[in-house]
């Protein structure tokens, strides 16, 4: 049919018109085409129907698996969504072949996706599909020529075993066994990253007598890089042992894995420390775990210490609780010790970042006895990170022995962290600032660390200007109004005056920052002066700056302050000779704020903490008249009238304007040519009025 009309040719039979578009943009030249055609896949799929989609779609699909790897990734994560495009999951087995082919090319990452699809799709076989159809595909791939199939074929054993008969059960362990004796590393590595997911479904003599001997041989295997794998799957593996089995099936291995020749296996077993401590049970932890770790934290090859450090907590956390404390004191704080000074900045930092959640496990008298030196030792170290790293965990301290034992030291630590050469380190101490005021408290945050959160609003890097303007809300919201209208305030508005604009404008962000947590009295007597001011700079970045700044600090003003104090202020920068203050000056008097005058206002009423502006009678004739002299905004603006407390806001909706009013205006209202809907608030007698625009869109 599609010789005979042509590829894309409408007068051919046009049921074969859209495969027609798909092979053609599959041929494209253009890979985003064929690309854009693969994710049609699904729609095309629906315009087919699911005969043809089987018949058809499909074979050209697995005829056609040679592309690049982007458009490859694309069809095999279609095709596992694919089952009820081609009939549910009676006719599931015909995504088979095509995902059979992705299986098998070179690139990685398609592989994987086929597996994860194939996977997906195994769910949707009935248990005599699963053994016509894929479990002959499993097999074909696990006996395939290629190490690429041999690879995906390890994934799929998992999802068909449990649903197969005992006779293809023992099919399928064989192939697992020899995978796992493969000559190709690769497929080796494959086998074993997939060993302890195939232990959790075999049956458990299956375990001890299959499992464990490919473990013991994978776990000796000649590539580092297969034992690294095996000891994730000893994890699974112990969990699914009763406890007097694991003495004799597990732990030789493990000890042999945990002093093995390569370092990279030895990172695999600090990094996986906790899960095998919760695998085997406190017993064996006590016996056995407990020197591996230390020797782990003694290692020589500090990528291992530094991982072992990374599980100093969570080890300790999971001591049986009658021998806990002892095991610490007596195995663990030597090695931590010795960990504080190391040598490699990496172990330092990573034993930093746990070894303050040892304090809530050791209690107070041994946090002031053993740890205290430690914490104080690290804040001294000369690399940031470790400081860093103990500042930022300081909470923990501060539950068991307050952080006052600290202060002395946290000092000199934190000031030399906030003048440190690498702008991020001073971006972190400044991001930990609210949660050390907090701890430290109000007068020892004004003494020493007052000054140094003002010096970071004058930094040369725009990232900490910013950081530091949000780290004075937070103190605000923490410490309080007052504080801040005594301690901060007065600093950031006297660096309005500051000969360097870039200062001035962060007076202003300060102030947008602040002028909510402040509130409105002092926001209006105190910093609203200064913006006005500011209003004259000349620098245009300050002016259109103030501009913005009104607009943001409106919603804390009272009605009066902006029509008498802000608006006219705003009037003149919208004629500034600057384009930009023009701008920001006019998108600001057209917004929240500006655009319902104040005589309009009768009076107000609150419901559910909001403030509703009620307009008179007379003065609603003026706001539902759609002249363009009307002193609001007309009704094509599809205008939403609300307020929060003392400020009206209005907000944009699509096809409508609400409006309150108060219920003497129904009359009027129903009388109004447009359609209308009332609703009536439960608290007060306030109507919610909604009038659809003149030309909806």
């Amino acid at each position: 049919a599609a010789e005979e009309g042509g590829p894309c040719s409408p007068d051919g039979d046009d049921s074969l018109y859209p495969i027609a578009v798909l092979i053609d943009e599959l041929r494209n030249e253009d890979v985003q085409l064929r690309l854009n055609s693969i994710k049609k896949l699904s729609t095309i799929a629906l315009a087919l129907g699911v005969e043809r989609t089987r018949t058809e779609l499909l074979p050209f699909l697995t005829d056609t698996i040679y592309d690049e790897d982007e458009v490859l990734l694309a069809l095999a994560e279609q095709l596992g969504n694919f089952t009820m495009l081609v009939g549910g999951p009676e006719y599931v087995h015909c995504l088979l072949p095509p995902l059979e082919s992705l299986a098998t090319v070179e690139e990685t990452v398609v592989r994987d996706k086929a597996v994860e699809s194939l996977r997906k799709i195994s769910q949707e076989h009935s248990p005599v599909d699963l053994e016509v159809h894929f479990e002959p595909l499993v097999k074909r791939l696990a006996s395939g020529d290629w190490f690429t199939s041999r690879t995906s074929a390890c994934g799929l054993f998992s999802v068909c075993y449990p649903r197969v008969s005992s006779t293809v059960k023992a099919e399928i362990r064989q192939h697992f066994r020899t995978l796992c004796s493969d000559d190709t590393p690769m497929v080796r590595r494959a086998a074993a990253s997939k060993l302890g997911e195939f232990a959790k479904v075999l049956e458990l003599d299956y375990v001890k007598s299959d499992i464990i001997s490919l473990f013991t041989a994978l776990a000796s295997d000649e590539q580092d890089s297969v034992r690294l794998l095996a000891v994730e799957a000893c994890v699974s593996i112990a969990t699914l042992l009763p406890q007097e089995d694991l003495e004799t099936l597990v732990m030789p291995t493990l000890r042999q894995a945990a002093e093995d020749k390569s370092w990279r296996v030895r990172y695999m077993v600090a990094d996986k420390f906790s899960e095998l401590q919760k695998a085997v049970g406190p017993e064996i932890t006590k016996n056995d775990l407990v020197p591996a770790f230390q020797n782990l934290l003694k290692d020589c090859e500090a990528e291992v210490r530094a991982a072992a450090a990374n599980k100093v907590k969570e080890f300790c956390e999971n001591l049986p609780e009658d021998s806990r404390e002892q095991i610490i004191m007596t195995h663990i704080l030597p090695c931590v010790k010795e960990l504080v000074s190391d040598t490699n900045q990496h172990v330092k930092s990573a034993l930093a970042s746990v070894i303050m959640g040892l304090s809530t496990i050791l209690g107070k008298d041994n946090t002031i006895e053993h740890l205290l030196p430690l914490f104080l030792a690290q804040l001294k170290d000369e690399c940031p990170e470790v400081r860093l790293n103990i500042i930022s965990n300081l909470d923990c301290v501060n539950e068991v022995i307050g952080i006052r034992q600290l202060s002395q030291s946290l000092l000199p630590a934190i000031v030399e962290l906030a003048e440190d050469a690498k702008w991020r380190v001073r971006l972190a101490i400044i991001e930990y600032m609210p949660l050390l005021a907090g701890q430290l408290g109000v007068e020892f945050f004004d003494e020493k660390l007052n000054t140094l959160c003002m010096a970071w609003l004058i930094d040369h890097v725009y990232a900490i200007r910013e950081a530091a303007t949000c780290n004075l809300m937070k103190l605000v919201e923490k410490f309080g109004a007052e504080w801040a209208q005594n301690t901060i305030v007065p600093k950031v508005l006297g660096m309005a005056n500051d000969p360097n604009y870039l200062h001035r404008m962060t007076t202003l962000f300060c102030i947008n920052a602040l002028s909510e947590a402040c509130g409105q009295d002092i926001t209006t007597k105190q910093m609203l002066p200064v913006v006005l001011k500011m209003s004259n700079d000349q620098v245009a970045n300050v002016r259109f700056n103030v501009a913005k700044s009104l607009q943001k600090i409106g919603p804390v003003l009272d009605s009066n302050a902006l029509q008498t104090e802000v608006k006219p202020v705003l009037e003149k920068l919208a004629t500034d000779t600057d384009m930009d203050v023009k701008y920001f000056a006019q998108e600001a008097i057209s917004g929240k704020h500006f655009c319902l005058p104040l005589e309009v206002i009768e009076r107000s009423v609150q419901v559910g903490g909001r403030v509703f502006f009620l307009p008179t009678r007379q003065n609603l004739l003026c706001l539902l008249n759609a002249k363009r002299d009307c002193s609001v905004q007309s009704f094509d603006k599809e205008i939403m009238w609300l307020s929060y407390p003392n400020s009206i806001y209005q907000t944009t909706l699509p096809f409508c304007t609400v409006l309150c009013c108060n219920t003497d205006c129904i009359g009027l209202i129903k009388e109004l040519p447009r359609p209308v809907v009332m609703g009536t608030s439960s608290v007060v007698k306030v109507l919610l009025i909604i009038i659809p625009p003149p030309n909806p869109r």
